[in-house]
């Protein structure tokens, strides 16, 4: 398993899209094969700053996912929304202690 990483920064008159978007969508996201998990965060200190992070299975089933219908009618709508480019990250998780 391991970790996607991604930084979104909108414009914050944007903000309320795309979480009405994340919103509708969230959980065929989640649904999607290999996926395990799927979290968003705000940035405390830029509320146009969000972070989601999704486990898969297999870097495949992200692949598989990026390249779905579901992802490009996600990313088709958002990347319209953006004030800076996005950046991902995908991590492997070493240690996890709850």
């Amino acid at each position: 398993m391991f970790i996607r990483i991604v930084k979104l920064s909108f414009h914050i008159e944007n903000v309320p899209a795309f979480l009405e978007n994340f919103e509708l969508m969230k959980q065929q996201i989640r649904n999607a094969p290999g996926n395990r998990l799927l979290e968003l965060y705000r940035d405390k200190q830029n509320p146009g700053v969000f972070f989601t992070y999704s486990y898969w299975e297999t870097e495949q089933d992200l692949e598989n996912y990026r390249q779905s219908e579901l992802f490009y009618d996600v990313w088709a709508f958002t990347k319209k929304l953006f004030n800076d480019k996005p950046e991902a990250w995908s991590v492997d998780r070493l240690v996890s202690l709850g």
